[in-house]
């Protein structure tokens, strides 16, 4: 058999449109969810059950389970869900990815979808071309990819060699499944290591499917390199959790350990686990054509060996949560991003629930005032990968900051909608006003940072002149800072008026740096762009300042309230 580097680059070309429609439909199909499929995500993982039924749910809806556990990862690291909830909607991802085996079994390989590929690609065409409605364009990406997906599957199992007519292949194939449990091993790396390398278990499972239907390979060997996709598959929340935070490295690590405890359990059970998918297929279903009833029996495989795996693990999700807690600890520097108090849902009363997000709001300002000590820290960082790794935490800061107020304000919303008497819904508003302040200073302080790092990108610095005002000016906004914290803490009796007299101090300051600016600048101490940078932190500051006494002011109306 004559198998030139044309065919493999076909072969390899043929993948990758398989891939690229996985990609497209999977995409198309989360631009058509939109915040629902967030929404659903950090509302229905309550507990374990609803956690592995929301993964499921969303990973049968966007057909990529790498999808749902990178966004998994990217919520546990910007503490919108804890390490406990995402380790059952990971669960349930594994179970909903399983949907791919299934429809490649039902239609790939029964009817010629690739047929109506073309077709399709024409009715995706027109919203995707000429529609300006976002969910019409959602819909054709959606057709576009799905078409793609087909396309694909069809050019691989036209592409690969033909190893029935050529037994010199298929004899080399041979030694490698004729060695017993060795084989099945060998084979659980091989299809760990392909997926590694393609970054998708679907890719990898069309084709095992495609070498199991042709009858390459034996059912069993099929079956364990499904089992190898489901190692390899963990590899891509690993990767996108290498630049999150601690808690988001756990959430990926407890897919990996929950993956290869369920290949090993298989592995440990294999003969029998194998033989009874092939008896229930056989005599069940009632299929006995090889190229039939394969396909059938690695999907059946696939299906059960996670069904099976969820529900052994699923009471022991406190247990995976412990052991990836002590085998990634906590960095010294790094705080734990979550939401503390209002993760679990609304309280038996309005009462409770407002105490709850009271709580929140404080960590929150307790956060931002933080983050300004980072900002105050990055002015003295003069090494360039100390100051890009500050920067970079305070950018995740700012994301947490914007995630902390969504949030904290849909709780009040919800909460707002119970039965509550006007007191409690004057005191709401003005929460949402603090949220909504605090988040302002959470902006303000990322604005500082960046027009820090535009200037340490440049070729000048401030003088000392300057770096002594920029410090006054930020000890003084850190007063007002810290005085916010001390003032929304509800057994604390602070004067407000404290707050306004350091305001007026931050604006006189302000304007006096101002009108000298302009006169260094004309005297030539410094060039016009430092000059700009210079004034560009000074006036963010005093706008955080203004940021502090609406926080302070939104505070001050709820107890006035009260009393």
């Amino acid at each position: 058999m004559e198998y030139t580097f044309f065919d493999l680059c076909k072969l390899l070309g043929s993948l990758a449109l398989f891939l690229y429609g996985m990609k497209i439909m999977s995409e198309g199909l989360q631009k058509l969810a939109g915040d629902r499929m967030r929404k659903v995500l950090t509302a229905m993982t309550t507990n374990r059950v609803t956690g592995v039924l929301t993964g499921m749910l969303i990973t049968m809806l966007i057909q990529s389970s790498s999808a749902t556990t990178v966004m998994v990862v990217s919520f546990v690291n910007a503490g919108l869900l804890t390490l406990a909830q995402s380790i059952g909607v990971i669960m349930g991802a594994n179970i909903g990815t399983t949907v791919t085996a299934w429809i490649i079994s039902l239609f790939g390989f029964k009817v010629d979808i690739a047929a109506f590929a073309l077709p399709l690609l024409a009715v995706g065409a027109i919203p995707v071309l000429f529609s300006q409605n976002s969910f019409k364009k959602s819909f054709g990406e959606f057709i576009f990819g799905f078409s793609f997906l087909f396309m694909g599957l069809s050019m691989l199992q036209e592409n690969t060699p033909d190893l029935k007519n050529n037994p010199e292949m298929l004899a080399f194939l041979q030694g490698y499944i004729d060695m017993g449990f060795v084989s099945i091993l060998l084979f659980v790396l091989i299809g760990t290591i392909i997926t590694v390398i393609v970054q998708s278990s679907s890719a990898t499972m069309a084709i095992t499917l495609i070498m199991c239907a042709n009858g390459w390979i034996p059912f069993e060997i099929g079956a364990a390199l499904v089992l190898g996709e489901n190692i390899g598959t963990t590899v891509t929340a690993n990767l996108a959790a290498l630049t999150g935070n601690t808690q988001s490295r756990r959430a990926a690590f407890a897919h990996f350990v929950f993956n290869v405890f369920g290949v090993i359990w298989v592995l440990c059970l294999f003969t029998p686990f194998t033989s009874a998918i092939k008896w229930f297929v056989e005599n069940v279903m009632h299929m006995t054509d090889t190229m039939v009833a394969v396909p059938f029996m690695l999907s059946v495989f696939h299906t059960s060996f996670n069904i099976c795996n969820v529900l052994i693990l699923i009471w022991f999700v406190r247990l995976i949560e412990k052991t990836c807690c002590k085998l990634i600890p906590n960095k010294e520097d790094e705080e734990e991003f979550r939401l503390r108090f209002i993760t679990g849902g609304m309280l038996s009363t309005a009462e409770l629930s407002i105490l709850q997000a009271r709580k929140e709001i404080n960590l929150f300002a307790r956060r931002t005032h933080k983050m300004f000590g980072l900002v105050r820290d990055l002015t003295k960082q003069q090494n360039d990968n100390d100051f890009n790794k500050l920067f970079s935490r305070i950018e995740k800061y700012e994301s947490i900051s914007d995630n902390m107020e969504i949030e904290i304000a849909n709780y009040l919303n919800l909460v707002s909608e119970g039965r509550l008497s006007s007191e409690s819904k004057l005191q709401i508003r003005s929460m949402l006003r603090e949220v909504t302040e605090i988040e302002s200073i959470g902006d303000s302080c990322y604005n500082l940072a960046r027009t820090l790092n535009r200037k340490h990108n440049g070729s000048d610095d401030f003088t000392q002149k300057q770096y002594e005002h920029i410090n006054q000016m930020m000890e003084l906004t850190d007063s007002a800072l810290e005085q916010m914290v001390r003032t929304l803490d509800e057994t604390a009796h602070i004067d407000v008026n404290q707050t306004f007299n350091i305001e007026n101090e931050i604006n006189n300051y302000r304007n006096q740096l101002k009108n000298q600016n302009i006169l260094d600048v004309n005297n030539k101490e410094y060039n016009y762009q430092m000059g700009v940078h210079y004034m560009d932190i000074i006036s963010e500051c005093e706008k955080l300042g203004d940021y502090v006494v609406n926080v302070v002011e939104a505070k001050a109306d709820i107890r006035e309230k009260k009393i």
